[in-house]
């Protein structure tokens, strides 16, 4: 499946471009070889959006600092 696109190619194919970025595919948009927009589906910019959201939160920064410094241990599931 295509993922580039001139704004040429853009107007004539609009809804391929568009259900590209309905199956999760990250479509670029280009002119002069300069990519200038991205197509993105509402699913992926939801879950884009929420890590935007838990990033900011003083508990997953913590958690994230946790981790890289080997503080943070992971079990297998069967454990619990």
């Amino acid at each position: 499946m295509k993922n580039t696109y001139t704004i040429r190619e853009l107007q004539r194919s609009t809804a391929a471009a568009v259900r590209g970025a309905e199956s999760g595919t990250l479509v670029t948009v280009t002119r002069h070889e300069r990519p200038v927009v991205h197509l993105i589906s509402d699913e992926r910019l939801g879950a884009l959006l929420e890590t935007l959201e838990l990033a900011g939160t003083p508990d997953f920064a913590a958690a994230i600092g946790n981790l890289k410094s080997g503080r943070l241990k992971f079990r297998p599931a069967a454990d619990l």
